[in-house]
């Protein structure tokens, strides 16, 4: 399986939203995410598009607007994201979720069992780890880099 670049840039964004949204200052200017995280604003339109549709995260509009998490970090998993900015995780089209299999083969075929395993371990993986997970790492990685200068 291979994520595109939706995917991988909303799950960027959405930790940066998480790391830079504080209550008392507001909601994040989209800009400011594109510009921290290198990404084309207009791309990350659509991708807020997505995720505000999916109830992930809510636009403020006006002159200090932008966007805050429509959940608390801690509710809003990896797995939450990829899906709805990817769609189902499933390897094959024949064991994706509340779908029925389109192969006519699917009720003989031992090679489904594997395409099961690896959706389930995929599913598992990207859904035990939340953004208030990422925003705990990101903020334990940006301590090691503090540097102490003594003259």
């Amino acid at each position: 399986m291979k994520l595109s670049t939706k995917g991988r840039y909303g799950t960027r964004a959405m930790l940066d939203l998480a790391l830079h949204y504080k209550d008392g200052d507001g909601p994040v200017a989209l800009g400011g995410i594109a510009e921290r995280q290198n990404i084309s604003e207009e791309y990350l339109e659509q991708i807020f598009s997505s995720l505000r549709k999916a109830a992930l995260v809510e636009s403020v509009r006006g002159a200090q607007g932008g966007y805050k998490l429509g959940k608390t970090a801690d509710k809003i998993t990896v797995g939450d994201i990829l899906r709805v900015l990817e769609g189902s995780l499933a390897p094959v089209d024949c064991v994706v979720e509340n779908k029925s299999p389109v192969c006519d083969r699917y009720e003989n075929c031992v090679i489904t069992g594997v395409w099961l395993k690896l959706r389930d371990a995929i599913n598992d993986a990207v859904d035990s780890v939340t953004l208030e997970d990422l925003v705990l790492e990101a903020q334990s990685k940006q301590k090691g880099n503090d540097f102490m200068y003594y003259i």
